[in-house]
């Protein structure tokens, strides 16, 4: 029985996955470039433009536990179709006149990526051999930083022929390509487990199968549960926590500003700041597939520590020498997507049983989100008090500081037995 768990169709499940990634973290990434754009034709402050790369972290933070729940329910192909469905809806009330239907927009696509962010690592681990799940996340990392690259390099050019609310309406084609593929995928998946069930005599049964049941029972808000109270006490769950936090704050509030800081610092138009700032996503593409080479040839604590640099000389970088912003931007790229592999491989690693992971990555996803829910505003709101970009970036090298910090700690516990 364990084999009928997977599959018949993992090419076209590893498509789906890498599709779908596609529009995970784009719609969010695609308004950095126009947001001064954004903030003249709306006339809002910069700690509202903020707000509305935060409101889907908000999200991230306050709905991944009940993610687990609707995808038990839903069974995981349709939640992930119900994912690319919400992005799509965002993308359209995102598109209307004034700054409550942006907003509104942006919770819309939150909520449904937060769907996502929980359910592709279920389909991951239920779908594809063992061997292969580690190149897969890698891969996934890689192509929601791909779709992220796309989004920043394109909005501005598409934005001077459009405008930028049509601009930011069309990256939706990645979303309607993810749900063509998912609809195919579902058809047929279900054709093929029907086969499997009249095989077997099995009656079907509505949602996930207990492997997938199983799978994902620890994100769920079962208070009562004295083993998720157990894992939230361990400390090893805590570090992962604060590493994850301080990289998402990172990550989330140079992804809004770093396009401003550049046009303020610099004196570069919009296309060209974009285009730098589109570096903090394209180089993130092969550094999600170094951090499994520095994890063999490196070690997992020496590899948390070149992550911390790379963050900080991505901070001091912009502090000090503006004019190099690529150099700097690669630097923060490499850190940004290798210290996620390097997070939730440790997460793996650290955790006891597949309830006991999915438990530990929903903590840690959902905490760590609130955490980086108030980077973009703060960072945002100190700049507009002090009329520059020394002190929000004082801010973010402290805060690469309990970063590194974090990091090398779980790091060392995760795999201080191997």
């Amino acid at each position: 029985m364990g084999g009928m768990t997977r599959r018949a169709f993992p090419w076209l499940v590893l498509a789906g996955i890498l599709v779908a990634a596609l529009s995970l973290r784009s719609p969010i990434i695609a308004l950095t470039p126009v947001l001064p754009d954004i903030i003249d034709d709306l006339n809002i402050s910069a700690a509202s433009a903020g707000l509305l790369t935060t409101a889907p972290i908000i999200m991230f933070a306050a709905l991944t536990p009940f993610a687990a729940l609707l995808i038990r329910r839903a069974g995981a192909e349709l939640a992930l179709l119900l994912t690319l469905g919400g992005v799509l809806v965002g993308t359209f009330v995102r598109a209307l006149p004034g700054f409550g239907p942006m907003l509104t927009g942006m919770f819309i696509m939150g909520a449904a990526i937060t769907i996502g962010n929980v359910v592709i690592p279920v389909i991951i681990r239920r779908d594809l051999p063992p061997e292969r799940t580690a190149i897969t996340t890698a891969a996934y990392t890689a192509t929601m930083n791909i779709g992220s690259l796309i989004t920043a390099l394109g909005t501005v050019p598409l934005a001077a022929i459009t405008g930028w609310r049509l601009a930011l309406l069309l990256w939706g084609v990645f979303t309607v390509a993810g749900i063509a593929l998912w609809v195919v995928h579902i058809m047929r998946s279900r054709g093929a487990t029907r086969s499997a069930e009249r095989l077997s005599g099995s009656a079907p049964q509505p949602g996930l199968s207990s492997a997938d049941a199983e799978a994902i029972t620890g994100p769920m808000p079962v208070i009562v549960d004295n083993s998720v109270a157990a894992t939230v006490r361990r400390p090893i769950v805590w570090l992962l926590f604060a590493a994850f936090g301080t990289q998402s704050a990172i990550y989330y509030a140079m992804s809004t500003w770093l396009p401003t800081i550049l046009m303020d610092k610099t004196g570069v138009d919009a296309a060209a700041a974009g285009a730098l700032a589109s570096l903090f996503q394209g180089v993130a593409i092969a550094g999600a597939f170094l951090a499994p080479a520095l994890l063999r040839y490196v070690g997992a604590v020496p590899s948390a520590v070149l992550m911390g640099v790379c963050f900080a000389t991505m901070v001091l970088g912009m502090l000090f020498a503006p004019e190099l912003a690529g150099i700097w931007a690669a630097f923060g790229a490499i850190a940004h997507s290798s210290g996620f592999v390097l997070i939730f491989t440790g997460l793996i690693r650290a955790s006891r049983s597949a309830s006991e992971a999915a438990t530990m990555s929903a903590f840690v996803q959902g905490g760590g989100y609130v955490l980086a829910a108030f980077s973009a505003p703060i960072m945002g709101a100190l700049n507009e008090s002090t009329g520059d970009w020394q002190l929000p970036l004082i801010t973010m090298l402290i805060v690469a500081a309990v970063y590194t910090t974090a990091l090398v700690s779980a790091m060392f516990v995760a795999f201080r037995r191997a």
